[in-house]
């Protein structure tokens, strides 16, 4: 199975999409997913421009790089976030405006709707992404939680994101929620809820990535043996859990690369995720979308990490056999 190997561009924002797109060439990948932030992929600019699409697409094609899907996780948070500060550094000045909460998450909502018009534009069938949480902060519960304050967090969600889906529908593309801590789902339970909230519609399914389930104690081939039909994308990334006795799996406040935190992000085979399995789970429920690498690792360069995880890639995929190891012993099947 000749999946495509791409690189996810967020960690390299800082460089022009050009420039990524040479180094992604000399790497070796077949292609970028696109961050909708740097001006990697621009939904203003795609919106605005009648010729934008043409010209990015152009720009990949000088460097052999195909696009299978955008990311558009920055936008998709502050839909459904109680919006802070923290907000500000993530979000385009068009977004933030004057800060109002409110406005804010209206804003993020008309964006989303307009990155599925812009994914269509560039023909591309996928756009990864968050949902944000209404209901995060209440992941203890203490002081107790009514159940009502859960249940309000899934009703926001089709409140908030049903209107966006349609939008999805009718440009034929398809968003994929990252699984991940401080969405409306972070674990398979979350996630079946999530998709009951939305009454299953085929417009939202997820972009499954093993990091974030790993420290979480969650089963990442699990994962993807319940939601088989549901993943959209695949992001190729690795964590580790380092709990000392000290240290705890709530991370104790401190940022990712501090070594005294109980978990961390590692560069693609360098952690505790097994991928044998993950290769072999998807190729049990027929994902042929691309493997996207996405690189966080703060104790490691990133351009020797991004072509050592790529090596790794290209090393662990597996094309599935089309019989039987013992099918030989039939007589029938003999020469």
């Amino acid at each position: 199975m000749a999946r495509p190997v791409t690189l996810c561009t967020g960690q390299w924002a800082d460089l022009k999409c050009e420039d990524l797109a040479r180094k992604c060439q000399e790497f070796g990948f077949d292609g970028m997913e696109l961050a909708c932030w740097g001006d990697h992929f621009e939904v203003d600019r795609a919106m605005a421009e009648d010729d934008y699409c043409e010209k990015k697409r152009a720009t990949l094609e000088k460097y052999d790089q195909q696009v299978h899907a955008i990311s558009g996780h920055l936008v998709g948070q502050a839909v459904l976030d109680k919006i802070d500060i923290r907000h500000k550094a993530i979000l385009p000045d068009y977004i933030w405006g004057d800060g109002d909460p409110d406005g804010v998450n209206q804003r993020a909502i008309e964006e989303m709707k307009q990155t599925a018009r812009a994914a269509q534009r560039l023909d591309v069938p996928v756009v990864n992404g968050f949902t944000g949480s209404s209901i995060w902060h209440l992941l203890y519960s203490y002081p107790p939680i009514p159940p009502g304050m859960i249940d309000d967090g899934y009703k926001l969600l089709a409140e908030r994101w049903n209107p966006i889906l349609d939008v999805f529908g009718e440009c034929g593309v398809r968003f994929a929620l990252e699984v991940h801590p401080t969405e409306i789902a972070f674990d398979l339970i979350t996630a079946e809820r999530t998709l009951e909230a939305l009454d299953n519609r085929e417009e939202f399914g997820f972009n499954f990535d093993p990091s974030h389930l790993l420290w979480q104690g969650v089963d990442p081939v699990e994962f993807i043996r319940r939601f088989g039909d549901r993943i959209y994308h695949c992001h190729m990334k690795d964590a580790i859990v380092k709990l000392d006795g000290r240290n705890g799996i709530l991370s104790s406040h401190l940022d990712f690369g501090d070594p005294r935190r109980g978990w961390d992000f590692r560069s693609l085979g360098r952690g505790g995720v097994n991928f044998e399995e993950i290769i072999r789970a998807l190729n049990d429920v027929g994902y042929e979308g691309p493997l996207s690498v996405e690189w966080e690792d703060s104790g490691m360069d990133r351009d020797q990490g991004a072509r050592e995880a790529l090596e790794f890639v290209r090393r662990i995929e597996i094309t599935p056999s089309g019989r039987a190891f013992d099918a030989s012993f039939d007589k029938e099947e003999q020469a």
